[in-house]
């Protein structure tokens, strides 16, 4: 994963986005939010929660490896640890959520890399838990010069594959496909169901 995500300079990045004026006033997260909502995800633990903005309507707990990421997260007020805080933590026991989250985290890595980390944490996904990739199109993904690999649905299907996932849902969100060439908040989708041991 590229160090520059590392650094207090992202997370401010990170702010000064959210906090734009304009999506303050036009409220851009909140059919985002409702997408969520609406998968009724249960307790979600939230891969890369940054500063919290998905964690902010979610039942559920963050990680994330920038340490100024977790500290904005936690003065929200949100449950987010950096990733060795989350393994001593009450929350990394087996099966413990109900859900996994990595939202605009793969394309920040290569597909192997982000194989691994979902990995990493699928033990703490109970069985028939879900995990959920959300990843931008093309037009998204050339906003950021931390992104690495575009993730698209092929590249997401292979990595709930690979981690024997049963691939349920796969979207385009919040228009059709072909938007995301020129939508930079068109984003794909994809749901991966963890089966019984």
């Amino acid at each position: 994963m590229d160090e520059e995500t590392r650094s207090e300079e992202y997370s401010a990045r990170l702010r000064r986005r959210e906090g734009a004026r304009w999506k303050q006033i036009l409220k851009v997260q909140a059919p985002f939010r409702w997408n969520l909502r609406r998968l009724r995800l249960g307790f979600t633990l939230d891969v890369g929660c940054g500063i919290g903005r998905n964690l902010v309507g979610l039942d559920g707990v963050g990680v994330d490896h920038n340490p100024s990421s977790v500290a904005i997260a936690r003065n929200r007020g949100l449950a987010a640890y950096a990733p060795e805080e989350f393994m001593k933590s009450e929350f990394a026991s087996p099966d413990r959520f109900d859900a996994m989250l990595l939202s605009h985290v793969v394309e920040h890595m290569t597909r192997d890399e982000a194989v691994a980390l979902v990995g990493r944490y699928l033990g703490y996904v109970r069985p028939e838990g879900r995990v959920v990739l959300i990843t931008p199109q093309e037009a998204g993904f050339r906003t950021d010069d931390t992104h690495v690999e575009f993730m698209d649905e092929v590249a997401l299907r292979f990595i709930l594959e690979a981690n024997g996932l049963e691939v349920g849902m796969e979207a385009s969100f919040p228009l059709v496909r072909g938007a995301g060439r020129y939508l930079r908040y068109n984003e794909f989708l994809a749901v991966g169901a963890k089966q019984p041991a």
